[in-house]
Formats: structure tokens, sequence, C-alpha cells
């Protein structure tokens, strides 16, 4: 298979995957659905995942190193030089498709948080060039970093987060132009006063709750085999099965979830090209907004409606159930929605590994000369980029499916052992037919979605 680059609705050029063939996604559907009703009918029918069962520690001179003051400092404005290094290449680099920013924006930090996160724990509270900055502010002002003059609303949650997600995948999907440099440099003094205003008022914690990409990174990494030890707050190697249920409830964490899923989905959907074909067909006759303002509606509306669909039919399910107060029944979703996770980390990673491993590639190359003057830092050139997945179609087909299936798996035994610790025994086995068959609903149609896209 040879690759060719073009410009499409990501903003980065990027080489385009054939569609998973009928048998590789057949065979995923296979597995997906025959370890589903295995898991509900079969598997163990007392909990076995503890969040509070303890891992094993690392030696204590890790935990030391990675709490170190003067590291955590050096992290932390390695990371914002980097983020001024981009800024820059927007600014006075070239533009269009050499420009890093597009890039450094929707692979680098969109994909690579998700692998980062998964592998090592929420980094993006330690790199996010924001929380930098105010803490910096706070030692130039004398004043602890917490400071502030209000608490957080509790009933806001995650909800802001929920927000400033929607509106980042909504300029890489839906927006007129999402490699638009102007539109991207927007969205980021957006975000850069948004965040600013917000911990003006409300301290860091507003980082922790309204920070989209902390918040992202947050969710994905209660899959990473590393976590802080309850009490000791040393680092630990645990099975993710048991760091998963971690995941905090708050108001906005479903909402999350079904952004991060439906977002996805809704990209696979809009590659297709039945879709783009009843975009430019439908899109000049939106009254008010012309041809291309009314291909962003059209584009928006459908996003909207993944979302929601997701959101309402995950919501559902997981209240679909007897034997169990109204109260008891109002919290489980929140309860169930850390099941959720491995099936968005599953399908980014279906969707977007070849964007991280090959655009990533080309997006380091260009921040290696960010101004177009020949410069090869690090030694790095254009002809060093390697289309390795592009090349192998028949590896990538496999990692994709597998992504999608064992996502679906890991998802449907933790909401199978969760549900055990939840529901009544004689409610055990029925109480989670609509959440796995949702879940099942989610594997086809990400499946179908890759063999079509």
């Amino acid at each position: 298979m040879t690759s060719h680059v073009e410009i499409f609705a990501h903003g980065v050029g990027g080489s385009t995957d054939l569609p998973v063939p009928l048998s590789f996604a057949l065979i995923g559907a296979a597995w997906a659905l025959t370890a589903t009703f295995a898991i509900v009918a079969l598997a163990w029918k007392h909990p076995r995942f503890d969040p509070a069962k303890p891992g094993r520690q690392l030696p204590a001179w890790v935990s030391r190193a990675v709490d170190s003051p003067t590291a955590r400092w050096v992290i932390a404005l390695m990371a914002l030089l980097f983020a001024l290094w981009v800024l820059a290449a927007a600014i006075w680099g070239p533009d269009g498709s050499d420009s890093a920013l597009p890039g450094a924006f929707y692979v680098l930090l969109w994909v690579g948080l998700v692998a980062l996160s998964v592998c090592v724990g929420p980094v993006w509270r330690l790199l996010s060039p924001a929380r930098t900055v105010y803490r910096i502010c706070g030692i130039v002002r004398r004043k602890g970093p917490d400071t502030s003059g209000r608490s957080y609303p509790q009933r806001w949650g995650y909800w802001p987060a929920a927000f400033g997600l929607f509106a980042f995948v909504w300029l890489e999907l839906a927006s007129p132009d999402p490699g638009s440099l102007a539109a991207i440099r927007t969205w980021l003094l957006i975000y850069a006063l948004v965040m600013g205003v917000g911990a003006g008022v409300f301290g860091a914690r507003w980082f922790a709750r309204a920070d989209p990409f902390e918040v992202y990174s947050m969710a994905v990494s209660r899959l990473s085999p590393f976590r802080r030890a309850p009490g000791s707050g040393r680092i630990e190697v645990v099975n993710p099965l048991d760091h998963l249920p971690t995941l905090p409830m708050r108001p906005g964490t479903v909402a999350v979830l079904a952004v991060l899923l439906g977002s996805t989905a809704f990209d696979s959907f809009s590659q297709a090209p039945a879709f783009r074909n009843f975009v430019d067909r439908i899109a000049t006759g939106v009254p008010f907004f012309g041809e291309a303002g009314g291909a962003t509606v059209l584009r928006t509306t459908a996003l909207v409606v993944f979302v929601a669909v997701v959101g309402t039919t995950f919501w559902g399910a997981a209240r679909a159930t007897g034997g169990i107060s109204p109260q008891e029944r109002q919290r489980l979703p929140g309860q169930l929605a850390h099941s959720l996770i491995p099936i968005v980390v599953g399908y980014i990673f279906a969707h977007y590994l070849s964007y991280l491993v090959e655009r990533g590639q080309e997006t380091v190359v260009r921040l290696a000369d960010p101004f177009g003057l020949g410069w090869r830092l690090f030694g790095l050139a254009p002809d060093d980029v390697s289309y390795v997945l592009s090349q192998h179609p028949s590896v990538l087909w496999t990692i994709k499916v597998a992504c999608v299936v064992v996502g679906h798996i890991v998802a449907v035994i933790s909401a199978h052992d969760r549900a055990l610790g939840l529901l009544p025994q004689q409610h055990q086995i029925t109480g989670q037919v609509a959440m796995m068959l949702t879940m099942v609903g989610y594997t086809f149609t990400g499946l179908y979605l890759l063999f079509g896209g």
C-alpha cells in the first residue's frame, strides 16, 4: 500500500488508511459478542476488583524522584518552553500544511496525551502550561498557588471540562476550516483566557475540574498500571481493573466520556463518502448560512447527535435494572461510568493510531525546523519519517480491530464486576443485560464505521 498526503477534516495532513476489510470486522464482532455473553452468564458471581486492594509498591526512591520539587519544576518548565516553541512556530513559521501547529494540536496533544496518560498516569497536571504559569504567578505574588477567593461549586463537577472537550472536537470535526491556523490560535487564546480567569476566581481546583485536557488525561489514566497508594502516597503497580473504579463520580463524568466516544465515532462516520455526499448535496439548502455555513451546521448537528446518543443510551442502560431504590438507580450511571473508559481508549487508538505514529513523526520534524529555514535540529529531516503502518495495511487492520475488541472486553469485565457489587443477587444477570447490549452496540458500530469509513 502506498501512502499519499491530503488535507481533510482533522486539519492535518494524513495518510488515508484503507477501510478495515469485512472479514476482519466480522471476526472482531464475533469475538466481542461471544465474550460479552460468556462473561455475563458464566463468569464469576462475586466482585473481584477492588480499588482499595493494595498494589506492589515501587522502591521509595522512585516516589522521591517523581515528587522531587526540582524534578517537577524542570519537567513543567520544559513543557512550557515546548508550548512556547510551538506557539512561535505558529506565529512566525510557514503557513498552511507546512505549519507544525495543527499536528502539535490535533495529534501530539489530543492523541499523544491518551498514550502517555495510559502508560504513566495523569500527566497533564504536571505538563499543563496553564498550571505552570499559574504557579509562577503565585510565586511572584508571594501567595500559595491554591489561594483563591471562592470555592468551586460542587454541582458544576466536570461540566466545564465536558463543554471544553466538545469545543475541541467541534473545531476538529465540524468547524468550517479545522486546519486554519487562525482558528486554532483563536481556540487556544480562548482556552488560555478561560483557564486564567477561572483559576483567578476558584484557584488551582479550576484546572482539575474545568481544564478539558486535564480531565481527559485523568479519565484515561484510570487504565494505567501506576497509581498512588492510598495513605502513603507512594507509587505502586496495580491491576488496571482495580484502578478503573477510582474514577471520581461527579456531575458531568458521563458527559465527558460521551463526548470522547461520540466524537470519535462521528469522526469515522464523517469520513464515509455517503455522509460527505449528503452534506455537499444538502448544505446549499440550509437557509441563512450559505454553502460553507450550511455544511458546518449539518456536521455540528450530526456531532451533537452522536454525543447525545452515547450519553443517553449509557445513562438509560445503567438505570435499567430492578430491585433497587430510585435513589440507588439514579447513582448507577456515575458508578458504572468507569466501564466506558476502555471502550473510549480502544476506539481512540483504533481510529487515531496511524495519525499518532506517522503524523506525529511529521510534526516532530516540522518542529525541528519551526520557521522553515532549513534547520535540522537533533539531526531530524523530512526523509526520516517512516510510514510503517500505512505500508503494512494488514498489521494496521489487525491492530485496529484488536484495540476495539480488547477495549470492549475490558469494559464488559469492569461493568460486570461492578454490577455484582451494586445489584441485588436476584437481578445480577437481568440487570446487566441492557448495559451489555449497549456496549455490544458501541463495539459493533465502531467496527462497522472502521469497515465503512
